[in-house]
């Protein structure tokens, strides 16, 4: 039976992560208490002090749910009634196949649901070290900026040494200082996607000397230093600076955020370029485009400079230009339950990047079941875990097992951690080549969304008892 007034539960840190644990909470009828360190104490990478800010990309990747990790993500979040979800749906903005959203939009409107909630509490200032003895239910979701002391205090108990790597972020640009004589607004294969008409992104095209120049201008072009403490942190592979991808062969850009494919130059309709460079809208009333795939750690003055250089940006003005912070993560396969409790202290539970998850959604997702494990706890329950068929689950055995600890690093969500499935058939037919694995991941989505339904069922049950 149910407790009526159950006690508090603390969340620390209003990102993603902590954003979407307080909402489940709440909505299970159990009183949190949300703490966030900003205004008082910044961070290297946050400039706000709104709730789930975000400070990289405005992208929450593909939507497809039927034949991408990452949208299957999304599809299952929408459905265990994700406050991160319902923003983006209110903040979205053309991005092709992708969801993206306006990022002042979406801040504003996951703050004000959470501020104005009668069960939410929010306390603004920085929680020094260890959360105090006498909260008995916690969910850190401090993300990889943890302060540096709750950092040490993480760090005493897990008894390991602080994982960390490097992300970095691209710049934006004013949609008016770009040329539109060489621009022209195209998505890929001219896909569609929420809130888009399959022409969503601006692209900037390149021809081979324009290319190579570019190339070579990335190498040589003046980069942030680091500190000492700094210099043997590696990057994470999902979000390389540029630069760094430029080095590792003359190739590689044509090969990732630089291919040519899948789009036309109406000005030039008959040459097809050699690279090109694509904006995607930042904001909702796009006024503001980021260069996407252009994480940079080039000095400000360089990122200028050479960005310029790119057909259509030669007069280009950056609201904000690129940077590099450093992230955190524990090593959750070593130190963590399967419900992320801490296993040297039970009532600690973690969610959000910080466990080694990857990306905005992921962390968020990570967040809905931190929240609904916690609620369940505060209302005398056990956690119900969600199945491993689903996104959710996958992820979450993932980080808490499924991964090898000695080598555990980030992870994106992606079909590679889902059990695995017989062979697709289509019409009594075994299938092969790219049409096998199409079948694959539509029929492992599938029956992540039957299982995800009949876990949703039984916790909606449990919690009427």
């Amino acid at each position: 039976m149910s407790i009526k007034h159950p006690t508090p539960v603390h969340v620390i840190g209003a990102g993603m992560a902590g954003s979407e644990a307080a909402w489940q909470l709440a909505k299970a009828g159990v009183p949190v208490i949300l703490h966030e360190m900003r205004p008082e104490r910044g961070t290297d990478a946050h400039q706000t002090d709104g709730f789930a800010e975000l400070v990289c990309s405005n992208s929450f990747r593909s939507d497809d749910f039927e034949n991408n990790a990452v949208g299957l993500l999304h599809e299952e979040m929408r459905r265990a009634g994700s406050l991160v979800m319902a923003a983006a749906e209110k903040a979205k903005v053309p991005a092709g196949g992708a969801l993206a959203v306006d990022r002042d939009i979406f801040s504003a409107e996951v703050t004000e649901v959470l501020t104005s909630h009668p069960l939410v509490t929010v306390e603004r200032g920085e929680v020094d070290g260890l959360p105090p003895a006498d909260w008995e239910n916690v969910i850190i979701a401090t993300g990889p900026l943890t302060s540096p002391s709750l950092s040490e205090g993480i760090k005493s108990l897990t008894g390991g040494d602080e994982l960390a790597f490097f992300d970095a972020i691209a710049p934006i640009i004013y949609k008016d200082t770009i040329d539109f004589d060489i621009c022209w607004y195209q998505s890929r294969y001219d896909k569609p996607g929420p809130g888009g008409t399959g022409k969503d992104y601006i692209n900037c095209p390149m021809n081979k000397a324009e290319y190579e120049a570019f190339i070579q201008a990335l190498i040589e072009g003046e980069k942030t230093d680091f500190k000492d403490w700094e210099k043997n942190t590696p990057y994470f592979e999902g979000c390389l600076p540029i630069e760094v991808m430029a080095e590792r062969g003359p190739e590689t850009l044509r090969h990732g955020p630089m291919k040519p494919v899948g789009l036309t130059n109406p000005h030039n309709p008959d040459v097809k370029a050699y690279a090109i460079v694509q904006l995607r809208q930042d904001n909702k009333l796009g006024t503001l485009y980021n260069m996407v795939g252009f994480q940079t750690k080039l000095r400000h003055g360089e990122q200028k400079n050479v960005f310029r250089t790119i057909p259509g940006l030669q007069n280009a003005e950056f609201a904000r230009l690129g940077g590099l912070h450093r992230n955190t993560f524990i090593n959750s396969p070593r130190v963590l339950d399967g419900a992320m409790r801490l296993k040297a202290d039970p009532r600690l539970r973690f969610a959000g990047q910080i466990t080694g998850v990857e990306g905005y959604v992921e962390s968020a997702a990570m967040g809905i079941l931190a929240g609904r494990f916690a609620a369940a706890e505060a209302q005398g329950a056990d956690p119900a875990l969600p199945p491993a068929t689903t996104a959710f689950g996958a992820l979450l055995g993932h980080i808490t097992g499924g991964a090898d600890a000695e080598t555990f690093q980030p992870m994106n969500v992606n079909f590679g951690l889902f059990p695995e499935i017989d062979t697709p058939k289509r019409e009594g037919k075994r299938l092969r080549g790219k049409e096998k694995t199409r079948a694959r991941k539509q029929d492992i989505a599938a029956r992540a969304l039957r299982d995800l339904e009949a876990w949703l069922s039984g916790t909606r049950q449990a919690a009427a008892e």
